[in-house]
């Protein structure tokens, strides 16, 4: 419960001729980690003496260009079949996704799945690519006629045809626009050259700018070209243009038209086919995906001439299973070698949560501070326990809590059937939103003080003014008492750096390091007792001077204990462990916070209705209704942030040692196919 999966390493030897069926079953099975040991063989001399390292079969070039082909194929018709969705349908979508049927498939050999895909993809290819082909085709016309009819409309204003403004054997044509204040020396500079230069000018559409077609001799071309650098002038290129501007504003207008409704067409031909196809182009690709995993793994082992050799990792639970498939599968002609890791190279054992289905979604938000080492304690089950409390303490409205569980609920049964960590952060979710709504009915929290303010407004002879909720704990109200929700929330704190500390003392003693222990958990406890007893001396008589005795003592003992810990820096960790109790104060801080901000929407909510005349209440219910929401999201934000600082920065510092690999089975990932009598 509080450690992870058992593991064993494997060391598997056997023929080359059995080693492509035993992967593929334990591919299917998914219960083992391979290793890749290629790079153990080429740098240690004496697995390079025995073995060399294996390469991907021969056929694991195909498979990935038909595996390209699939994908960009299914990618096209993805697009084509993707819908404009809106609002609604979009959060329909969310609520209740689409689960793809599984269709069964043949088990059949890597050839004859070449063969399958070969056809297949050729057929559709050549459908496909002569759509695509028009396709390309009309948007390279359609944007050309775009630059055309773009080049134009700046020059409506010059009624004359514009093929005239081609080049000749004798002048040249300069078509462009110069800013606004430059217009009057360009000309005159422009006239200094020849006087034989022909000038056009019209506005264009920025009235800063004017636009200009120049005319001039091939003689006069540099010195022409050089005066425009000068000027920065913007040049159009205006080369076949034919026709007036306006004329080919509607021409280009008409034919774009045109364009658009035969590539509406094609769509619609591609989307017959992609109706036709999509389904066996998905399967296909998820055929193709999982051979290449089978053929590249070969790559991670080592072989002699006829032999094949394989490293893997095993949940000690599927080692029994795992041995009989690799004895079945190779006919009894392998040998297997079973490791168990000592605690000195625990570092390099993938590690593989193993906790209660109630925990189980929590192993996400442990994962994401980082990845345990294998022989250390695994504290998710706590995370479970703990994240809710702390999310439920920070919250405390029992409506926002409902609101927050429905929300998870929505997750876990819609985006959670295509997702597990959507799956699990929706039970979280629930989680939170359950606790929200215990303590706020223990806590006098619901939408503020609604029960108090809002309810006495409406059904005056039911309700009380000001009165707390019928399930409120006296000793808990947050608005009455919040000085004891603070002790709750220092005495939570102690508790859990407590255990916090049990467990970083266990790590630390498995490991060997008794120092560490001693000085940086047990110390605490030696503080903490020091204080109780110094307590104790000063408030009950009959302790009397054996308390503040024994209370000196073990101060004076945690003070010397951190000494040799840390010298005279090891002090200074007073002061930590002080931050991290006070730390938990937050949970006050952001319980009072909730119910402030809730109360003050209340508040205006009334002011609002009652201040207001003729649309007051209208008014009201709006500033109800946003304040409301505003506040939810922002403290259930809060809440669920703070809640995991309190274990990632508080809790988690003092134990987590961290590791370096998580458990990746070799397994098939089968979406969109299953094979024939498989369940």
């Amino acid at each position: 419960m509080f450690q992870t999966e058992r593991m064993r390493k494997l060391k598997v030897i056997t023929l080359s001729k059995y080693s492509p069926v035993t992967v593929k079953k334990l591919h299917e099975e998914g219960i083992v980690q391979i290793n890749d040991i290629s790079e153990r063989i080429q740098q240690n001399p004496e697995w390079g003496q025995l073995l060399k390292p294996s390469k991907a079969t021969p056929l694991t070039g195909k498979i990935s260009s038909l595996l390209m082909k699939a994908t960009g194929i299914s990618e096209l018709f993805g697009d084509v079949l993707t819908p404009n969705l809106g609002i609604k349908d979009m959060i329909s979508s969310y609520i209740n996704p689409v689960i793809p049927t599984k269709v069964e498939v043949e088990e059949i050999d890597i050839d004859s799945l070449i063969v399958k895909a070969e056809s297949i993809l050729s057929e559709v290819e050549s459908q496909t690519s002569v759509i695509e082909d028009k396709i390309a085709a009309l948007d390279t016309e359609a944007s050309e006629l775009n630059s055309k009819k773009d080049l134009a409309e700046k020059l409506k204003n010059f009624d004359m045809d514009l093929s005239l403004l081609e080049d000749s054997k004798y002048t040249s044509n300069i078509v462009g626009r110069i800013n606004v204040e430059s217009v009057q020396e360009f000309k005159k500079d422009i006239k200094n050259i020849s006087d034989d230069i022909l000038i056009l000018e019209e506005n264009d559409n920025d009235k800063n700018q004017i636009i200009f077609i120049i005319k001039f001799l091939n003689k006069y071309k540099n010195d022409v070209y050089s005066l425009l650098r000068r000027f920065e002038f913007e040049k159009f290129e205006i080369t076949g243009l034919e026709g007036n501007p306006n004329e080919l504003i509607n021409s280009a207008d008409s034919r774009l038209k045109s364009i658009e409704n035969e590539k509406s067409q094609l769509s619609s031909e591609l989307k017959e086919l992609a109706d036709k196809w999509d389904d066996e182009i998905f399967v296909i690709k998820e055929q193709l995906e999982i051979e290449k995993d089978r053929n590249e793994i070969f790559a991670t082992f080592g072989e002699t001439e006829n032999t094949t050799m394989l490293e893997a990792w095993v949940p000690l639970k599927k080692l029994d299973e795992t041995l009989a498939l690799i004895d079945s599968s190779t006919e009894g002609h392998s040998v297997v070698e079973v490791e168990e890791p000592t605690i000195d190279d625990d570092d390099e054992v993938p590690v593989l949560q193993d906790n209660p289905a109630y925990a189980k979604p929590y192993e996400f938000l442990v994962g994401m501070y980082a990845p345990l080492r294998y022989n250390e304690i695994d504290p998710t089950i706590l995370v479970a326990l703990s994240f809710p409390f702390f999310f439920g303490f920070c919250l405390t409205d029992g409506f926002y809590g409902i609101i927050d569980a429905l929300i998870g609920y929505i997750l876990f049964r819609g985006l959670g059937k295509r997702s597990e960590t959507m799956k699990s952060f929706g039970l979280i979710l629930i989680a939170c939103g359950i606790w929200t709504v215990v303590l706020a009915l223990i806590s006098n929290g619901f939408v503020g003080d609604f029960y108090g303010r809002i309810f006495p407004l409406i059904l005056p002879g039911f309700f009380t003014a000001g009165a707390a909720l019928p399930t409120t704990i006296g000793w808990f109200d947050a608005f009455g008492h919040p000085d004891h929700i603070l002790m709750m929330a220092i005495l939570t704190g102690i508790i859990y750096l407590n255990i916090g500390f049990i467990i970083g003392a266990i790590n630390n003693y498995r490991y060997g390091n008794k120092k560490e222990a001693l000085t940086a958990q047990i110390v605490w406890f030696v503080l903490e007792a020091g204080i109780v007893f110094l307590a104790l001396g000063f408030i009950m008589p009959s302790v009397g001077m054996l308390g503040l005795v024994t209370g000196g003592v073990l101060l004076a003992a945690s003070l010397v204990l951190l000494l040799y810990g840390g010298g005279a820096y090891g002090i200074m960790d007073i002061f930590g462990f002080m931050g991290d109790i006070i730390s938990f104060s937050r949970l006050l801080a952001l319980c009072l916070s909730t119910g402030g901000i809730a109360m003050t929407v209340n508040i205006l909510t009334v002011m609002c209705g009652e201040m207001i005349p003729f649309i007051g209440i209208v008014v009201a219910i709006i500033v109800f209704i946003f304040g409301h929401i505003i506040n939810l999201l922002f403290q259930s934000l809060g809440a669920f942030i703070n809640a995991l600082r309190l274990n990632y920065v508080e809790f988690f510092s003092q134990f987590y040692m961290s590791g370096k690999n998580k458990f990746q089975a070799f397994g098939v990932n089968r979406v969109y196919t299953k094979l024939k009598g498989d369940n």
